[in-house]
């Protein structure tokens, strides 16, 4: 079937679905099951319908929403970045469309199927999964934080490498000899690698071993708990951990006064992040700050120049970290 025949009985014949139904995925109205809004969607793929983005083209249409896939709300650090992202977006005059990936691909790619068919006018995205063609393959203006997604997406990202040195240097300033550091698997497309790299580049200049316990994001509390007493049983000898994020820090906290190491008098914590929360509700820890609300600001700034057609020369955009002073290090 020609992609100019194809019509919207089409697709609600392709999907098992009622015209009006294919309206209302289209016009994103009323309540309809997830099932049903991926069966349409995957429907207008396979026939190439394309609807929404073809006005767009043709009358300059803009919906004047913005779509954010995140990983989850249910951290501080993102927690605050797409609220944020809210702000920033509404002062501007955009509503704003949000989705959790809660890092499951599947449930990612399925935002994305939906926010293609030209219901935004660009996607700001930091989620964690890998391997999402769909970025690869749309010309919609879209803006990376903290996550390396396309070559042709800019990512704006904290200064990680910089915020790694100010930790372990913080550890080596207090007396520190055996430092760990958490991180994520290594060959994830992430700044947040960065950390990783110049904490084993310090521990190779002061003759130190460099162990980093590779933690995912996405498993669950009980998983990384595991993984943090493992550390304390196969490192006894550990007196200084540089945790990849506050998360983990608190964790890593919460482990080691089970294993009867008082802090900052047996053992010292560095974190990474300094949400606003995080500080609030523990005050006492010493971590490196990210620019969370410059980090926002900048990433709007970026997608509405990419939204008005303006050409982007700067891929990747640095923001400078801080080390806030806490008792844990």
């Amino acid at each position: 079937m020609k992609k100019q025949a194809v019509k919207l009985e089409h697709v609600a014949a392709l999907a098992g679905v009622s015209k009006t139904t294919v309206s209302r995925v289209l016009n994103n109205r009323g309540y309809l099951s997830q099932k049903t809004i991926d069966k349409v969607h995957k429907a207008m793929e396979e026939l190439n319908y394309r609807p929404n983005v073809v006005a767009r083209q043709l009358y300059k249409q803009r919906t004047k929403l913005v779509g954010l896939v995140f990983p989850t709300v249910d951290n501080p650090f993102f927690a605050q970045l797409e609220s944020q992202l809210d702000k920033e977006l509404y002062l501007r005059g955009y509503r704003v469309l949000m989705g959790n990936s809660q890092n499951n691909p599947e449930r990612e790619a399925a935002y994305l199927r939906q926010l293609f068919n030209g219901q935004v006018d660009g996607l700001i995205v930091g989620a964690h999964n890998e391997g999402i063609e769909q970025y690869r393959d749309t010309k919609m203006p879209i803006v990376s934080i903290e996550r390396w997604v396309s070559r042709d997406i800019p990512v704006i990202a904290s200064d990680n490498y910089a915020g790694g040195v100010m930790a372990v240097e913080r550890l080596l300033e207090r007396g520190c000899k055996h430092i760990i550091h958490t991180n994520y698997p290594n060959g994830l497309p992430s700044p947040n690698l960065e950390r990783r790299r110049a904490y084993e580049e310090l521990m190779r200049k002061h003759n130190m071993p460099a162990i980093t316990y590779e933690v995912n994001f996405d498993i669950t509390t009980e998983e990384k708990l595991k993984i943090f007493d493992r550390l304390f049983t196969e490192h006894p000898e550990v007196d200084g951990i540089f945790a990849d994020n506050d998360t983990n820090a608190s964790l890593i906290m919460r482990v080691a006064r089970e294993h009867g190491r008082r802090i900052p008098e047996d053992l010292k914590v560095v974190g990474f992040d300094g949400a606003n929360i995080t500080q609030t509700l523990l005050p006492e820890l010493t971590t490196i700050k990210q620019p969370i609300d410059q980090m926002a600001a900048t990433a709007v700034d970026l997608l509405q120049q990419r939204m008005e057609g303006k050409e982007i020369h700067d891929k990747s955009i640095q923001l400078p970290v801080q080390l806030i002073e806490g008792t844990t290090a």
